[in-house]
């Protein structure tokens, strides 16, 4: 059977919105999960869990991070990854080389936070006074945050906990790095795929790039790393494009059938993430708007997409005013006026009410 976008749409939807499970096999599953720290009306982390685990509640996965085997760390993007990928990427290099000034400075922190066992940011400027510094933005930024956060990249501290909301680190164990370069990148190109597919061609290509930033050391394999996955991936040409997925799975199968639910998903959600890949299934360019002046926004500060079955048929921003729930809701096109999509909208709003723990 040919493959179509239908079936691609549906593969990508089934595998991606599984049912939902524990939340160390959702992460596991996921392969990592994208973190960012707006709320509106919770964190995209939490936003992405609540669809996947049984249960889930906004926060849970930073109260019970201390006791995961998960770490926060950067892949193709900053935030929660399985401690298997995490070892496969350390000990990592950085683009900027350190001085040997800065890596003194680096030795003397390291020996406090193995004194100390976890510490807070100010912890560390209490007791070295390193001043501030000019960060990448252009503005000024607490110098020792800035020498943990790049000891943290460096892969001498992980994130032990958060307090509201600040990262407290601990000395990371050291590991071995991997023996075989290609088996680690071919890895980790397979976490992405695993979490993305069926990716586009250039949205694959545009990840694998992205491992400069997980793996900088290894910045010069990339390109064969993606050469070896464009042959050893399953892919078909679909509507003018080459598409890609994990082996062993089939996107025309029967099983991908979409259910009567309607899912608000979050910007960084896998289904969402790729606006190349949404606007080939969905036919409408998709823009994250949270940094956009407002007078130019046309969906809102934080459009959650609408899924209907396997169709993307409008937007919800959703904010939480004196303890009640206040969606906004947008359609593409005239209302649904199927009693069955209005049932599941109001299934929807009622996990985001349990999710946010609302009345």
């Amino acid at each position: 059977m040919p493959i179509t976008l239908d079936h691609l749409r549906r593969h990508a939807i089934a595998r991606s919105l599984f049912a939902p499970t524990t939340l160390p096999r959702a992460i596991e599953r996921l392969g990592f999960v994208q973190a960012d720290p707006l709320r509106a009306p919770a964190r995209a982390q939490d936003l992405t869990l609540r669809h996947r685990v049984e249960g889930y509640r906004a926060g849970d996965l930073e109260a019970r991070y201390p006791k995961l085997a998960v770490e926060e760390d950067f892949f193709v993007n900053y935030g929660f990854v399985p401690r298997e990928l995490h070892r496969l990427m350390h000990p990592r290099s950085a683009r900027t080389a350190w001085p040997a000034s800065r890596w003194a400075q680096a030795q003397e922190v390291l020996a406090f936070v193995r004194e100390r066992g976890v510490v807070h940011p100010r912890d560390v400027d209490a007791q070295f006074q390193h001043g501030r510094t000019r960060n990448w933005f252009g503005g000024s930024s607490n110098a020792s945050t800035e020498l943990l956060d790049g000891m943290h990249y460096r892969g001498l501290l992980r994130v032990a906990r958060r307090e509201a909301g600040t990262r407290c680190y601990a000395v990371r164990d050291a590991h071995e790095p991997a023996p075989d370069v290609s088996a680690a990148l071919d890895a980790m190109v397979d976490v992405i795929v695993g979490k993305y597919a069926p990716l586009p061609a250039p949205t694959m290509s545009h990840l694998v790039m992205f491992l400069a930033a997980a793996a900088p050391q290894w910045r010069d394999q990339r390109k064969p790393a993606l050469a070896r996955a464009k042959v050893r991936l399953p892919s078909a040409q679909v509507a003018g494009v080459t598409w890609f997925w994990p082996a062993g799975e089939n996107p025309a199968s029967r099983r991908h059938a979409p259910r009567d639910e309607v899912r608000l998903l979050a910007p960084f959600d896998p289904v969402v993430w790729d606006r190349r890949r949404f606007e080939l299934f969905w036919d409408w360019p998709y823009r994250f708007e949270a940094y956009t002046p407002a007078p130019r926004r046309r969906l809102g500060h934080y459009a959650l997409p609408l899924l209907w079955r396997d169709r993307v048929v409008g937007w919800a921003n959703v904010s939480v005013r004196n303890g009640q729930l206040r969606p906004e809701v947008g359609f593409f096109g005239p209302r649904i006026l199927d009693p069955t999509f209005s049932a599941a909208v109001d299934d929807e709003l009622q996990r985001m009410h349990r999710f946010l723990g609302l009345a």
